[in-house]
Formats: C-alpha cells, structure tokens, sequence
C-alpha cells in the first residue's frame, strides 16, 4: 500500500510540474525560441550553460553567439521558410548554430553524420535545403551527397578546411553579438518550423520530421519537469546531437531550469563514469542498449564514485533494468516512451522495472493513447464489423496510437508531421473509434498490465509470423541476454524455403565463443519460450553494427540469412530431434533450400 501511494505521488507531481511549465508555451504564441533564449541569459547570466573539453558558454555567451549566426543567415539572403543543413559533431556551438537560425527564421535541419551518397543526398533534397554549414572533417563526406543533387548546394565550412573554402566560423565574428533590434526580426510564431530531425522510414530511407518552436519548447519544458531539473544539475550528453535525445531534450532538461549540460563527442563505455565524476555531473541521458554497454564493462571503482541523481532515456530493457540501478546506484531511472515527431509520451516517474511508463486515469483524458489489435500478417490493425478498431485489453498487446488534436489542453496531442505530405499521411490512422476521428501510429506494440504500466513489445516489422504466431523479437532477446556469457543478442526472421512465415534467427555477442555453453543456452531457451518463438539459427558475431541511437542494426543481417558463406560468421540450426544446436555447413544450406529440413 505505501508502494503504491509512492507511486501515485511520484506520477501526480510529475505529470502536474510537466502541465504547468509547459503551459506558458501555448498561452504566448509570438514567444518563439529565440526570445526564450535571451530570457534564460537574462535569468542565468554568466552561469554555465553548455560544457565541452574544447568550449564552454556561459548563458551570456550563447544567447551572443546565436545572435552573430541569426545576422550571418540574414546577410546571406536566409529567411523564414529556408533550411539550412548542419552537419557537425557533438559540441556546444552545434547548439547555437540551430538556435541562431531559428531566431532568424531559419529551419535547421541536423544531418546523421554517418550518412553519405545517396541516403545524405535525399537528405538534402527532402527539406529544399538553402545551404550547409559542415564541419571540416566531414566536407569530403557531405560531397558524396552533394554530387548526387540536381541542384547545387552552398557550402559554408566550420573550422580548417581546404584553401578557397568559406569558412561561416571565421565570417560569424564580423558580426554583432547585440540582440537583434526588432527590424532584424522575421515575424515567427511558436508553430514555424524550427528543425527538422529525421528519423528512419520505412524503406529505409530518412523522413524529416517537422518540429515547430512549440514542440521543442514543450520537449525542452516538458522533459525538464519530468526530470524535476533544478539549477545545480549537469547533465551528462554522449548521445549524436542530431537525435531529439542528444539534441533536444538532454540541452532543454539542462537550459530551461537554469543547469549546464556537459556534452562529449562520442560515447565510450570505458570513460562514461570517470567524465561524469569529472564533471561533477548529476544527471545523464541514454537511448537504446548504451546502459547494456555500461553494464557489460568491468566493475571498478568508478561505478559508484560519481554523484548521479537521475539517468533519464528510453530502452533501458527488463533483463537488466534493476541489475543497471543497483549497480551503479542511481537513485531514479526516469525510463520514457516517445517519439521524436509523434504525439505520445510516457514516462516511469516511480522508475517501475521494465515499465516504460504509466498513465494514471485521472491524465488520460489530457493524454488520449490507446493499444489495438493489430494483424501481423496483414500489417494492418483489427476492425469489428462496423469498421472501427478494436481496443486491446489487459496485457494484450497492440499498436499504440495516440489521437491528434489541436486542444490546448492536451498539451502532447498535436501532430506537426514530416516534410512529405505522404509521409505525415501514413502515419495518420482514421475512423479509430468513431467516424472522422485521427490518430497518430506510433508503430510500435506495447501492452498494458492490470496497475496501468505500459511495456514495449516490439517494433511493427521486428515482429514476425511463424507457425502461425506472432514472435517478438524484444522479448525473444531479452530471453536469451539474460543467459550467462552473452553481452548482446537481436533478433530476427528469416526466410526460410517451402515455409510460411519467417524462421526465427538470432546473431549474438558472447565474451568467449570456444567456452560457450550451447548446450545450457538450448535448454534455457526451450525452458522459457515456447516452441514457434525459439530461434532456429544462432549467428555469432564479434560486435553488432549499431544505428546512432545504439540499437542493433537488422536489415543486412535479415537480407544475409542463416547461410554462413554469405554471412561470414558460425551458423548454428535447433536441431530439435537431437535436442542440441548443430552446425550448419553447406550441406545443410542445400539440403534445407531444397525442403530436405524439417524446420
């Protein structure tokens, strides 16, 4: 009973600080990121605001520099309507750059930089972009996008570059660092557009999600009230700052209550703890298995030396949510449920293992989401036979969905969309529960339990058939990362020949594969799973490639199949006559394409 009353405290206080400071927002329409930031360097001053072991601006300081680069947009003919893309590592000035443009009306949109060729050439072409500002040691990278563009691109370098090469760092410091004076102010509202962040579509290809000032600001507010950011906080930043994670929330928690927000180039599980201690951090920001990294470094003194209060971040999965806490003893794990572009938002204020958050009913109706039943093998959701969809029921799990709407006082149900009008429309599901009803697909299933706790599934497309049933892939692996010597596990489906559906495969990281128990890990499997949802082929690999928000990367594994000589890595198949995992050569890859295997 105190547990419970706990958790109702801790989910009433942060969902009513996250209403109250994200309010002000929507009741001043005409206040866009710009005049925010000359109030926090009016407040703050001469505080710290963003920390590098290169740079440091003090509130002062970067309100200053965003207005040198408002002016350098100005006097290149950029305006309100233009993009502008940026390509340039983890650093303060990342920040003032895209704040800069969005004072002078400028939408920055923030480039991967591991794109190239033709997926950064789309990148580009999506948004209309203007102009690049790209750091120099990406500039022969961002040509290889650039030659496969109709039109040319200007390119304004940042730091040394090639003789003849504009550098916009350089010409930033002929102008004035002077507020801009009100007829250098392009007439902005809170719902222009002010980035575009992309994120992975379906063909594989980026799709630019459109944040106006509003959704950043209440990102920005929203996330700091959860986190209950105080002015003494730092928070720790190794995340790719052209994600919403690095980029927007981790800066936000940090600059709308008054902190600072230490920012690294890249992560390093090995450094994460002595650069927090180091900085004197307090808070930290994760995304997908960085704490599986953490977790899977030595112990060592450093675990428990540094002052962190809060690690706040989504994907933090089950098998080692409370193990991650108690080892590294951080008071509160504030584990989320969102998306960049989407309208849903959950948070575990009571840090609930494995839960990615909870919505108690008194919010639900400020906060309408709902699962429903969704076919796998159709890629569509279920409906009744009046058409509409229908809603799952305890621990059942489905799409989450959250409806659109424009209510003031539904703060986190508006949808802004992408760059492509077909894009935004994909993502709009109608007539849900009533007719002309719209609501955002979320494209992920999760399910709810019996106390309101919502739990990831799986990702619509992760999720497979077989043997007529749906197999999810995150549960699958969180199975088998449970199991003594392996660091990392992802799970896939495969085609399998003269089958339906897809067989289950999964590629695993272990610490030493000559000693690895294959016997043991067989029968954990067969203990804990049933039979349509264990593996049929394990792939051992030295290291799985990585997205830039640190989850396992599945297409090439997908296309590569369970044929060792395409893969290039040992192959074992679940013999489940024998009872025992055998090696699969090329005979077994013939034998099998021929129908000779019984899977």
């Amino acid at each position: 009973m105190l547990a419970q009353l706990k958790s109702e405290i801790a989910y009433a206080g942060g969902i009513l600080r996250a209403l109250k400071r994200t309010r002000q927002i929507a009741e001043n329409r005409n206040l866009t990121l710009g005049d925010y930031l000359e109030r926090w360097a009016k407040t703050y001053g001469d505080k710290p605001a963003l920390l590098s072991e290169t740079e440091t601006f003090t509130y002062r300081q970067l309100d200053a520099r965003a207005s040198r680069y408002a002016r350098w947009a100005r006097a290149q003919g950029l305006g309100k309507g233009d993009a502008i893309c940026l390509m340039m590592a983890n650093r303060p000035e990342y920040v003032a750059i895209w704040l800069g443009m969005a004072r002078a009306g400028v939408t920055t949109a923030l480039i991967n930089t591991n794109l190239a060729g033709p997926s950064l050439a789309h990148s580009l072409a999506i948004v209309g972009a203007k102009a690049a500002i790209v750091e120099a040691h990406f500039l022969a990278q961002f040509a290889t996008g650039l030659a496969k563009l109709e039109a040319p691109v200007p390119v304004f370098a940042h730091g040394a570059a090639a003789s003849g090469q504009t550098r916009v760092d350089l010409q930033v410091e002929g102008f004035s660092a002077e507020p801009l004076a009100a007829d250098e102010r392009p007439p902005l509202t809170i719902e222009d557009p002010a980035l575009f962040i992309y994120t992975s579509g379906t063909t594989g290809l980026p799709k630019a999600a459109r944040i106006t000032h509003s959704r950043a600001l209440r990102i920005m507010y929203g996330f700091a009230a959860a986190a209950d950011a105080r002015g003494d906080d730092r928070i720790y930043n190794c995340l790719p700052m052209y994600h919403s994670n690095g980029g927007v929330i981790a800066v936000g928690i940090a600059l709308t209550a008054g902190g600072s927000c230490y920012i690294r180039e890249r992560f390093s599980a090995h450094e994460f703890w002595n650069d927090a201690t180091r900085r004197d951090c307090t808070m930290f920001i994760y995304v997908g298995e960085l704490c599986r990294y953490l977790q899977n470094t030595p112990p060592g003194e450093s675990d428990r030396g540094h002052r962190i209060r809060m690690a706040v971040g989504n994907g933090l999965r089950p098998d080692i949510f409370a193990a991650f806490q108690a080892r590294f003893a951080i008071p509160h794990v504030l584990e989320f449920y969102a998306a960049t572009e989407g309208n849903v938002a959950l948070f575990n204020f009571d840090s609930h293992p494995g839960a990615v958050g909870r919505l108690p009913f008194w919010a639900a109706r400020r906060f309408p989401i709902r699962t429903v039943a969704f076919d796998v093998d159709g890629n569509v959701e279920k409906r009744d036979a009046e058409g509409h969809c229908l809603e799952c029921g305890v621990d059942e799990p489905g799409e989450l969905l959250g409806e659109i709407s424009d209510d003031p006082g539904k703060p986190a149900a508006k949808f802004d969309g992408y760059c492509d009008p077909a894009a935004t429309r994909a993502k709009i599901l109608r007539d849900v529960f009533k007719p002309g009803d719209a609501w955002f697909r979320t494209g992920d299933l999760l399910k709810r339990d019996a106390r309101g706790y919502y739990y990831f599934v799986d990702r619509i497309g992760d999720t497979f058939r077989w043997k007529g049933e749906n197999v999810s892939t995150t549960e699958v692996a969180e199975t088998i990362s449970a199991f003594p010597g392996v660091l990392e596990a992802t799970v896939y489906g495969v085609v399998a020949p003269g089958h339906d559906g897809r067989a289950g495969m999964a590629a695993l990281v272990v610490d030493n594969v000559a000693e690895f128990d294959l016997a043991g890990l067989h029968a954990e499997i067969a203990e804990r799973l049933p039979a349509y949802a264990r593996p049929l082929f394990l792939r051992f690999r030295p290291k799985l490639d990585l997205t830039g928000t640190f989850r396992p990367r599945k297409v090439e594994l997908v296309a590569q199949g369970f044929d060792p000589e395409r893969c290039g890595d040992p192959v074992y198949f679940d013999d489940r006559r024998a009872g025992l995992y055998t090696r699969v050569d090329a005979d077994f890859v013939a034998a099998a394409k021929a129908g000779a295997i019984p899977l």
